[in-house]
């Protein structure tokens, strides 16, 4: 049996994102639109908040953090989990539980190699893989040893992923905080030119605003949407394993039914 390629299997879990997930999307709309429109409903207007240098510093200055502290491949995760964190797919479990059910009825019924002509028919990856581990009749704890270290891997890689967003979250206020120190340094230097100062308040407090900005309405939600959405495919993917030695041990399917029930209720109740 070939080695499991993590990065592989995670796009191909990816692949199945099929529309825009809008919760997200008005999410940060909201955040921002909330930063702005306090902003002009205190008689300012949006050209107050758009400053290049505070910009460049604060985003120029988390971009050259992050990179510093991650390795490619955890870059390469981030850039693909912006995917997985805005858009969706469908993660149906009662659908899952129906379909796991339906192959070992046929299992049962036809034997083990008629579940060759239902693959094409799974949407699932993981779900997939697992019954061709039946077809090809590998034992039990090996079928088991092998989907887990998929979800092992596949959780391996959003979490890794969803730090390099939360260290960014980390880096964003500090770095402005540098930026507002560099603007007030600016205002020192040129107090006898009074034309000269504006700019440099503005950098000042621009940067704060950018650097705590983006960090607590982009960077760090994004991390904990990304985990969120993590702990569901998780649960799926740990049903999947479930249902997977179910078809294979051939048992009732009114018994694989309510254990994998069991199963989601218990997982349900750790989770809250």
């Amino acid at each position: 049996m070939s080695r499991s390629k993590p990065l592989e299997n995670y796009l191909n879990i990816l692949y199945y994102c099929e529309s825009m997930d809008l919760i997200a999307i008005i999410g940060i709309l909201i955040g921002l639109g909330a930063v702005v429109a306090g902003n002009i409903a205190e008689g300012g207007t949006t050209a107050h908040l758009i400053q290049l240098a505070a910009a460049i510093i604060v985003f120029g200055g988390t971009i050259g953090a992050v990179l510093l502290s991650f390795t490619p491949k955890d870059l390469i995760y981030a850039f693909l989990c912006l995917k997985f964190a805005f858009l969706k797919r469908k993660v149906n479990i009662d659908e899952t539980v129906e379909t796991i059910l339906d192959l070992l009825v046929i299992a049962r019924r036809k034997g083990i190699l008629a579940l060759q002509e239902e693959i094409p028919k799974i949407q699932d990856p993981l779900l997939r893989r697992g019954i061709n581990y039946i077809i090809d009749g590998i034992s039990p704890a090996i079928i088991k040893e092998a989907l887990y270290q998929e979800v092992y891997a596949y959780e391996d890689i959003l979490r890794r992923a969803a730090k390099v967003y939360d260290s960014a979250g980390g880096y964003a206020p500090t770095i402005g905080i540098i930026g507002a120190i560099l603007g007030l340094i600016h205002v020192l230097k040129n107090v006898a030119e009074p034309s000269k100062i504006g700019i440099g308040i503005a950098t000042a407090f621009v940067a704060t605003i950018y650097g705590v900005g983006s960090a607590n309405l982009i960077f760090i939600p994004i991390a904990k949407r990304i985990i969120n959405k993590m702990e569901e495919e998780i649960l799926l993917m740990e049903l999947i394993i479930e249902g997977v030695l179910g078809i294979e041990a051939g048992v009732n399917p009114y018994f694989l039914r309510a254990k994998l029930e069991a199963f989601i209720k218990d997982r349900q109740r750790e989770r809250i």
